[in-house]
């Protein structure tokens, strides 16, 4: 009689072990097995971690495998159990991989198919195309459309982390919880003492070192030292945590009335402010945006505000870029100055600080939770909705929604919720920061999410002209080493452009994105359909790009360039200058977050800026859904350039203050999962 023996991996993450009834089914061309009880007399099956082995007889042989039914059936109390894959060695010798890498919860069974992937043009036969049809209704009905606010991108369809489907819930709730994270995070830098010290203020500058950690030749000790300095507030349109803003101005905006008065000793070339333009020297970063913007009102006993600066820049002699005019406000008046570096110092560093602050509610709201969180959520839901798991491109990008949906799910339940936690501390807290979203959805294209694109479009391209963007330098190498990789696993699969035309599941996951990620809004330059090998490149590029690389150059250098509470203000506490020559340190202090906000805030930057445990980075997969050859190949090569780059960034920073490492692979998460 035919003896099939069958190998079943279970996952090494906590509780994925089972102690319940495990039933296996056979499924070939030729016939069905007789449902079989997984089970070895005196051992204890499917521990966590183990790879167990059971031999199946049959009576006749079943032809070629071609689904794996398995059955969980409560044994004494309930438990969820994590099944990586099944291995099946046929009579003959073959090796047959199913991957799983999924939940088995309650008394359900799951069929799994062999690990080659397929499109859905290569199906055959019925059974196989009835099992990746009723996948995907099984999945419709699990990953469900939401409305979270007026304007957003669609979200999933859960109130919380608990009601979403057990497959994308981290493993570890504990881990992921925002008001644990961040009331651990101000006991581990010892200053829980002031988190509930609202309204006291800070005496001077100084005084914020009490809750500053100061860890040696660090970037947060080199900004805590350097973050007057003109240099530094320029450098960080650069290489900081929000290098998207800045961009080559091309005319002075009317409602910037600089002068060449104004300006002509903070110009080096013996130019004219007209010339300089022209030149390409000026550089423009306006925060429009935040123009009537509602500043947070749940605290009544603290007054908070918001301004929308604009910021004029200078890439002087040395190629390095400096602040030259700084107006506070989008309205230009006699109540609106025009801030210089020839200004009272203390002039001149409020204005500074505000545009830091201004700065800062971008980058959390705009840069940070649309541009990668949500978006990065739109292309999840997606994917489950419209991929089944045999699809290449599933297989593809599965590795990169990890945990994606549920840190969002966890955020909207604790930190960005009305009363949530970014309402502590946040001047955007109580609404504005969903304003800014509503507002932010008009410049969120699918040009914008493409990189090299969108660095162009702000003419902020030239290595020669702009020397130091390393933010840029390093993005083009990641965005060029996902696009080959891309490429690579295209030409495995699609054939021609026809065959990318044909695959309706493909068009269905883009026309998903489409319509709810990006609302159909025309204007966003998403594509309804994809029609060619090339556009389908750049677009898996798009997502992987944004939900690794994008992610963590704006997230995980938040301690860095936030952590020196001046440097990066979460509110402000009394409202903008409206004259030159009335600022002192005393009305600077008083302006900065009060003693339990700046807690809070320091809490928050640094629960943001850590890495998950057994962090998974870009190019590592340690779930094995490809089975094939050429896509093992195409992976190693994707790591070997992943490597490269990593080598020619660590020589780059060698000796370097200030580092600049965050698009450096080797720390880059290969999802947004904080």
């Amino acid at each position: 009689m035919p003896s099939y023996t069958v190998t079943v991996a279970t996952g090494s993450q906590w509780f994925a072990g089972t102690d319940d009834y495990v039933y296996l089914t056979l499924q070939g061309t030729a016939g069905c097995s007789e449902r079989h009880l997984l089970d070895k007399p005196f051992y204890n099956d499917f521990e966590r971690g183990a790879v167990d082995s059971y031999d199946v007889t049959v009576e006749e042989d079943l032809g070629e495998i071609q689904l794996i039914k398995i059955e969980k059936r409560k044994y004494w109390y309930q438990d969820d159990w994590y099944l990586k894959y099944i291995t099946v060695k046929t009579p003959v010798g073959d090796y047959l991989e199913f991957p799983c890498y999924r939940w088995i919860t309650d008394e359900k069974e799951i069929v799994l198919r062999d690990g080659r992937a397929k499109l859905p043009r290569d199906d055959k036969t019925q059974i196989l195309k009835q099992h990746r049809r009723k996948e995907l209704e099984s999945r419709q009905k699990m990953y469900r459309w939401k409305e979270w606010h007026p304007g957003f991108p669609l979200s999933i369809d859960a109130h919380s982390h608990s009601e979403l489907p057990r497959d994308i819930q981290f493993d570890n709730e504990k881990g992921i919880d925002f008001i644990l994270n961040y009331t651990k995070a101000m006991e581990n830098l010892y200053v829980n003492r002031f988190m509930h010290m609202f309204q006291s203020s800070w005496s001077d500058f100084a005084d914020f070192e009490r809750i500053f950690v100061r860890i040696s030749n660090t970037i947060s000790e080199y900004v805590m030292q350097h973050w007057k300095e003109d240099f530094m507030f320029g450098y960080q349109f650069l290489n900081g945590c929000n290098p998207v803003l800045i961009r080559r101005c091309t005319e002075i905006p009317k409602k910037l009335p600089v002068t060449m008065d104004m300006v002509e000793c903070s110009l080096e070339r013996n130019l004219t402010l007209e010339e300089e333009v022209k030149q390409g020297n000026i550089f423009i970063v306006d925060y429009e945006l935040l123009d009537g913007v509602d500043a947070n009102k749940t605290d009544p006993c603290t007054i908070q505000y918001l301004a929308a600066p604009i910021c004029l820049l200078y890439k002087n002699l040395e190629k390095k870029i400096v602040p030259i005019a700084i107006q506070l406000g989008q309205k230009p008046g006699p109540d609106n100055p025009i801030f210089l570096p020839s200004d009272a110092a203390y002039d001149w560093l409020l204005a500074k600080i505000w545009v830091r602050s201004s700065d800062f509610h971008v980058h959390q709201t705009v840069t940070h939770l649309l541009r990668t969180h949500l978006v990065s959520e739109v292309f999840s839901i997606a994917m489950f909705r419209q991929l089944p798991a045999v699809h290449p491109l599933f297989k593809l990008l599965v590795p990169h929604m990890r945990f994606t949906i549920a840190i969002n799910t966890k955020a909207r339940e604790q930190l960005i919720c009305e009363c949530g936690l970014f309402d502590k501390a946040n001047a955007t807290g109580g609404g504005g920061h969903v304003q800014m979203v509503q507002k932010a959805m008009k410049d969120l294209t699918y040009s914008s999410l493409c990189f090299p694109e969108e660095i162009k479009a702000k003419g902020m391209d030239s290595k020669e002209d702009i020397p130091y963007y390393y933010y840029r330098d390093d993005g083009i190498k990641v965005w060029e080493a996902i696009k080959s990789f891309a490429e690579d696993v295209i030409h495995i699969y699609y054939g021609s452009d026809e065959v990318v035309c044909e695959d309706v599941e493909l068009q269905a996951f883009v026309k998903d994105i489409y319509v709810y990620g990006m609302r159909g809004v025309k204007a966003s330059g998403f594509p309804k359909t994809i029609r060619t090998q090339e556009t389908l490149a750049e677009y898996l590029t798009v997502i992987i790009f944004t939900t690794s690389a994008q992610h963590a150059a704006v997230n995980f250098g938040q301690y860095d360039w936030c952590s020196w509470i001046p440097n990066a203000p979460p509110t402000m506490r009394c409202p903008p200058p409206t004259e030159k020559g009335t600022v002192t340190i005393e009305q600077i202090v008083e302006s900065l977050p009060d003693r339990g906000r700046s807690c809070w805030h320091l809490g928050a930057v640094w629960a943001l800026s850590q890495f998950q445990d057994k962090e998974l980075f870009l190019g590592m997969y340690p779930d094995e859904h490809f089975v094939e050859k050429p896509v093992k190949e195409a992976m190693a090569k994707f790591r070997k350039n992943l490597d490269e780059i990593v080598s020619s960034i660590t020589e780059r920073n060698k000796n370097k203050k200030l580092p600049y490492y965050y698009l450096s692979p080797d720390r880059i998460p290969n999802s947004v999962a904080v």
